[in-house]
């Protein structure tokens, strides 16, 4: 009796794997829909257009990007995590949505570790440490060692500008705060370029930009005193990261990436992560992905462990900040 019950297990597990095999190598076989949780023409939606574009002209089928605007990106992450997991429904998020928003959000219709299976990132964003050599209150604000000075020496007084409470923006602050040991007054904006605008009309001391302030860099309105990212921006090369600055580890931004439906079959995650990395390489995909930011590469695995490491990492960030969501 023992030995037909293991003959029949091995049955079903060789008919399963014969099965997912066979969906892999047919996949895809008809449309596949990239849901995406911001308007379009941000950096999120160009990203799934450009990638999109790619794997329609490579695999055959339509990659057709569905805007699902509103709350952070929540009604999208919602969609797919009650979607099949078949391949069909693709979740392009910004790492807000997926690292912070579970720390920011007691009610979350969705859970990241649970529904999701991470594909690939493909882009970058760091943000760009700056003030304005026009406002008398940083005329002598040069690096950020002389930031960190002047925030120790009136502690408080020192008011930065983010895009909103609880934006990557304001964590990158709190955690410059935390590690640097110094207290500095959060205003919020509505938006990044309402914070860029606050620091270029001297309404506040600091901003934590995105690639957005590199023109206004170019024309002397704005000084950068580091960059957020783990590596030197390659338009900004003579500008030192946070972490060369004495903060080892500090790699604050935003990056895009790709999920599925947590019970994908593997094969099918692998053959778009595949696919996708190919896209990203490509010199003219490398190109226009590079007015967005840094295009990166990783596996699968690689995305999955980057998650959960910046997900307890903003947690406690927030937790310490005590920051509460709007």
């Amino acid at each position: 009796m023992k030995l037909k019950q293991m003959m029949r297990a091995v049955a079903v597990a060789a008919i399963v794997s014969v099965t997912t095999l066979a969906n892999a190598q047919s996949w895809p076989s008809q449309p596949v829909k990239l849901i995406v949780g911001f308007s379009p023409g941000g950096t999120i939606d160009v990203v799934a257009r450009i990638i999109g574009e790619q794997l329609q002209a490579k695999l055959g089928q339509p990659f057709v990007v569905e805007n699902r605007t509103g709350a952070n990106g929540m009604l999208a992450a919602e969609a797919v995590a009650n979607a099949a997991p078949d391949g069909y429904s693709v979740f392009v998020s910004n790492s807000s949505t997926i690292t912070l928003n579970p720390a920011l959000f007691q009610n979350l219709k969705y859970n990241p570790e649970r529904d999701f299976a991470p594909v690939t990132s493909v882009l970058s964003v760091p943000l760009i440490l700056a003030v304005n050599p026009e406002n008398p209150n940083t005329a002598n604000i040069n690096t950020i060692e002389d930031l960190i000075a002047a925030a120790k020496a009136a502690p408080g007084e020192v008011l930065y500008g983010s895009a909103g409470n609880g934006n990557i923006t304001h964590l990158a602050f709190e955690l410059l705060s935390q590690r640097a040991g110094i207290k500095m007054t959060h205003l919020p904006y509505k938006g990044a370029a309402a914070a860029q605008a606050a620091a270029l009309s001297q309404e506040v001391a600091v901003i934590f930009d995105t690639l957005s302030a590199i023109p206004q860099i170019k024309a002397g309105k704005l000084r950068p005193l580091a960059v957020s990212s783990a590596e030197r921006l390659p338009m900004l090369p003579d500008v030192p990261t946070v972490a060369e600055k004495g903060f080892p580890g500090f790699n604050v931004g935003f990056w895009v990436g790709f999920f599925l439906p947590k019970d994908t079959p593997q094969d099918i995650i692998d053959k778009l992560a595949a696919e996708i990395t190919a896209a990203g390489q490509d010199p003219v995909v490398q190109e226009k992905l590079s007015a967005q930011g840094s295009v990166v590469k990783i596996s699968p695995a690689e995305f999955a462990e980057q998650i959960r490491k910046e997900t307890a990492e903003l947690a406690d960030v927030v937790q310490k900040a005590n920051i509460k969501a709007d």
